[in-house]
């Protein structure tokens, strides 16, 4: 056991084959032949990946596709997608958090899981795996798998032997030193120093690797012996609230598992009430017994801990799916995260109905967010800026921040600010008296306003970043009333020092 890692354990799982599954799988009628994936590189079609029987051939990854062709004639060629490959590996991911909330994706061809305390559902470790190994295989792929103290030690065993090893340290000490994943030249240098293995360079004082092969093997041999931290990524952060169930019999009935989301429901809420808090985000994850998984998440404007409403949402989510449930052969498990918590004390409605006309708008506005998207609701919120048109945001209502008071001008005085603003502002034809004076008359949309009563000018300056183009010049606005009553709001953009024909604009009228 190593030094640092205590009593962890980590399970480290490899796709050798990982483009070529995933095109067989996903293909409608994979070619006969021998796969290979090319992606150009260095102006050249080389390859990117190969399947079983064409590494079987003698085809390597990184050799010219030319000469693949010359030596195999019948060759599929598939162009390589490292998206898609991406993707599918996520969703092994997923699948995998049925057994550790702590995966981490060892891109582009492994997963890595930190299996500590995770074996009490099983007989021991051989259980665990091969129950992963049996799920994984149902989905046609081909892993390889491996254990050890560290996350780099289960890495390298997984990906530099052909079988797990019973003895763990001495298994280590027998891989070669190219586990070390160094650079070419490093791993060059190491072999022409007569240190083919890990034992080799492990039996050398740490501070002589350091200085003839590089602090960077020295590292790398610490964490693959586990005398350096090695620490896990994991994809998803577990959340503080997380219920779930198993079924010994797999739930093929959504209705049924509707019923058992509003139980797992529940329980969450009970655990945040003794918390004093209210969840934000609720993320229903729902395990295939093919090993396929499927999540559903939902959010709220509000923390809260009301079970209707985060249901109702639920339902809303899976009404709207383009892509429906589908239990296939049924759930053999289901989990409910909140991963997003905030306060929530005891509030005290108003006589009137005050906090509960409030909490319905907010109720409203969450089923909206969950129908439309968490972007198809909208909140203005005031922003801390002079410029007219930046001085409110339209942020999701999702992600709204607490509202702030809007400043409201002094009472029995008009409003400084139009009640409609354009944006962006349209540019008018102005005649004043003296250059820098205020307007005499406008034109504007094929209409003349002779100017009868004006206010200004509010000067409002730039933010100093933006000075130095053109977005960055001074504004005098004008309110102004026409010879009908009509009342505008006019600037010209840029002082006659700043500019030589500053423009005129409107920016909004008032009601």
């Amino acid at each position: 056991m190593s030094k640092l890692s205590g009593t962890r354990r980590y399970l480290a799982l490899f796709f050798p084959w990982l483009p070529a599954e995933r095109f067989t799988r996903s293909a409608p009628k994979p070619p006969d032949l021998p796969l290979v994936f090319a992606e150009k590189q260095r102006g050249a079609l080389r390859i990117a990946s190969v399947d079983a029987r064409a590494q079987a051939l003698g085809l390597r990854v990184g050799m010219p596709l030319a000469n693949a062709r010359a030596q195999v004639p019948d060759l599929g060629i598939v162009p390589h997608d490292p998206v898609l490959d991406q993707n599918w590996l996520d969703r092994l991911a997923q699948g995998c958090a049925r057994y550790t909330p702590l995966v981490a994706l060892d891109a582009p061809d492994g997963l890595i899981l930190d299996i500590t305390g995770c074996t009490h559902l099983f007989e021991d470790e051989a259980g665990l795996i091969d129950d992963i190994e049996r799920r994984l295989i149902r989905l046609g792929m081909t892993p390889r798998h491996a254990l050890g103290p560290t996350a780099d030690a289960a890495r390298a065993l997984a990906r530099y032997q052909t079988r797990p090893a019973p003895d763990e340290p001495t298994a280590i000490r027998r891989l070669p030193v190219a586990a070390l994943e160094l650079d070419a030249e490093a791993t060059t240098a190491l072999v022409r120093a007569g240190l083919k293995t890990i034992g080799d360079l492990a039996a050398r004082p740490m501070a002589n690797i350091a200085a003839r092969f590089g602090a960077a093997a020295a590292m790398a041999l610490r964490r693959l012996l586990g005398d350096a931290p090695s620490p896990l990524d994991p994809r998803v952060t577990p959340p503080p609230v997380a219920t779930e169930r198993r079924f010994a019999e797999p739930v093929a009935s959504l209705p049924h598992a509707t019923r058992i989301l509003a139980e797992l429901v529940d329980e969450a809420i009970a655990d945040l009430a003794e918390r004093g808090k209210g969840g934000r985000h609720f993320r229903a994850t729902f395990f295939r017994s093919d090993g396929l998984t499927r999540s559903i998440a939902v959010e709220t404007g509000h923390a809260t801990r009301d079970a209707g409403l985060v249901m109702r949402l639920f339902a809303e989510r899976m009404d709207g799916l383009r892509d429906p449930l589908d239990p296939g052969f049924g759930f053999d498990m289901m989990r409910l995260a909140v991963p997003r918590l905030e306060p929530l004390a005891a509030t005290q409605l108003k006589l009137e109905g005050g906090e509960v006309r409030a909490a319905a708008v907010t109720d409203l506005v969450d089923r909206l967010a969950t129908r439309l998207g968490r972007g198809g609701v909208r909140k203005f919120v005031a922003a801390d800026t002079h410029i007219p048109e930046q001085a409110q945001l339209a942020l999701p209502a999702i992600d709204a921040p607490p509202p702030t008071p809007w400043p409201a001008p002094e009472p029995g005085e008009p409003p400084l600010r139009p009640f409609y603003l354009f944006d962006p502002p349209q540019v008018i034809e102005v005649i004043a008296e003296v250059p820098d004076g205020p307007p005499h008359r406008f034109r504007w949309r094929r209409a003349t306003h002779a100017i009868r009563r004006y206010e200004g000018p509010e000067r409002i300056a730039s933010e100093w970043w933006r000075r130095r183009d053109n977005a960055g010049l001074t504004r005098d606005y004008y309110r102004v009333e026409d010879e009908r009553g009509r009342r505008y709001w006019l600037f010209r953009h840029g002082l006659y020092d700043e500019k030589p024909d500053p423009r005129w604009y409107i920016h909004g009228v008032f009601a």
